[in-house]
């Protein structure tokens, strides 16, 4: 497709920015660029050179936003209010309509200090953007709604860090996004008592993101379901965000910011991902609890311009329309064609995974058992065949049996030829960077790429 240019919030009067100048990097080494995320923007045909210019040097696209700029936002950070917030070590780079002619930025993360660093030095690890660039690539295949890592550049800069070995490699990452419209952009203008400009971002976000709402609370209602239908394929996923604070959720219902995110090695509720999450608020478990909590702090913004009753209604609605969801990713997961009622189903799959403490074994089942019971052989005579027995498989089984295959043909695809299915868990991510930090060599993380979009293509989503 053709590249087209959309710099519509830096065209907008809304004052929900600053501008800001991007650091000048001692080096600009390409580790990464997305050329299939490109190709869905019209930037696939960018020499290397060019590449690092846009998006190391952050020379502008043409047509686009001449200067970057630091977004304006506020946020509870573990359900405490926190007005000292913004992009601190990132910017709004520009904006464009993707191949379906929804409007995307183009974000980075580590691209200098700006009037919301806090102190900070507004840069990233290395390892960071490794993470992320991993990340987004097994959520996507997957099927989790995400943001696209687009670029990664190492930067030259040494890091200190308290909680990894430093001085450590530096790094800038440019992820594509639907939005950077965050829950806590609507809290800083509410406490600022700024209702006119909350006023004109509603009216900004139906005009580019909604256009099938009509008001506020459509708004929210479309904000409600499109948040219960991620966290669902989150939880379908095994994946653990770790910080999911207000300022840390869009408002197109897409995942992004990874910063201490796992992969379940198997089912624990308990399980959390950030080694700070002293109480566990985030634990895989606990995240539906999180984003319907982040969604009243959202509600609650929206009073200032509407009566509550509509809003509250759509608030009550979440935790059906999260069971619904959560049902409809667990057989999309499964390849199996969905029932108008799946909750018998997801009650007896995690009843089975409780009673599973290998690692792989969440991933696993679903690999083993895509397709439903077309998979059955394969599931009996793989790996994990000794884990098929027993009460709690009996009772998941027999109700698998009475789902069809959804895409049978899928099974075709030579990758499910293999023992094991593709994971992400955090020994991996640690081998990876271990090779990269220790000896330059970057083999392992390509071709953790490479077998990630082998896996997509394979799950077809």
């Amino acid at each position: 497709m053709d590249y087209q240019p959309a710099p519509r919030l830096a065209q907008s009067a809304l004052a929900l920015h600053d501008p800001v100048t991007a650091a000048d990097f001692p080096q600009t080494i390409l580790r990464y660029r997305n050329q299939r995320a490109a190709q869905s923007v019209g930037l696939e045909h960018l020499s290397d050179a060019d590449w690092i210019a846009h998006f190391g040097r952050f020379q502008p696209l043409p047509d686009n936003q001449p200067i970057p700029l630091a977004l304006r936002y506020h946020g509870h950070q573990f359900r405490q209010y926190n007005p000292d917030l913004g992009d601190g070590r990132g910017f709004l780079f520009a904006q464009l309509l993707d191949n379906q002619d929804r409007l995307l930025d183009l974000g980075t993360k580590g691209s200098g200090k700006t009037p919301y660093s806090r102190g900070g030095d507004g840069r990233l690890t290395l390892k960071g953007g490794v993470r992320e660039v991993l990340a987004t690539a097994m959520l996507e295949a997957l099927g989790v709604p995400t943001s696209k890592s687009f670029s990664l550049i190492e930067t030259g800069e040494p890091l200190v860090r308290g909680d990894e070995p430093s001085p450590t490699r530096s790094s800038v990452l440019v992820r594509l996004s639907h939005s950077h419209i965050r829950f806590g952009t609507f809290e800083r203008l509410a406490y600022r008592n700024e209702v006119e400009t909350l006023r004109d971002l509603v009216a900004f976000v139906l005009a580019n993101y909604y256009p099938d709402c009509n008001d506020t609370a459509t708004l929210f209602n479309s904000v409600v379901t499109l948040a219960a239908q991620l966290t669902a394929r989150w939880m379908a996923a095994g994946f653990v965000h770790g910080v999911l604070n207000t300022d840390n959720m869009n408002i197109t219902g897409e995942s992004f910011d990874y910063g201490p995110y796992r992969f379940l090695p198997y089912y624990d509720p308990n399980f959390t991902a950030a080694y700070f999450d002293h109480t566990g608020l985030y634990a895989y478990g606990r995240q539906p609890d999180a984003v319907l909590w982040n969604l009243g702090q959202l509600g609650r913004c929206l009073t200032l311009l509407i009566e509550p009753e509509p809003l509250i209604t759509s608030f009550n609605a979440f935790n059906v329309r999260y069971e619904q969801e959560l049902g409809l990713a667990i057989c999309r997961r499964l390849n199996i064609r969905p029932k108008p009622d799946n909750a018998p189903l997801v009650a007896t799959l995690y009843a089975f995974l409780a009673t599973l403490r290998s690692d792989g074994s969440f991933e696993g089942l679903f690999y083993d058992w895509f397709g439903g019971c077309m998979s059955e052989t394969r599931a009996l005579s793989g790996p994990r065949a000794k884990s098929y027995a027993g009460a709690a498989f009996t009772a998941f089984h027999n109700l698998l049996k009475t789902y069809d295959a959804a895409a049978p043909e899928k099974l075709d695809h030579p990758r499910f030829r293999q023992a094991d299915p593709e994971t992400l868990l955090i020994d991996e991510i640690e081998a990876i960077w271990a090779q990269i930090a220790l000896e330059d060599d970057w083999s392992l993380f390509d071709a953790k790429l490479a077998a990630t979009e082998t896996y997509r293509q394979a799950l077809a989503w």
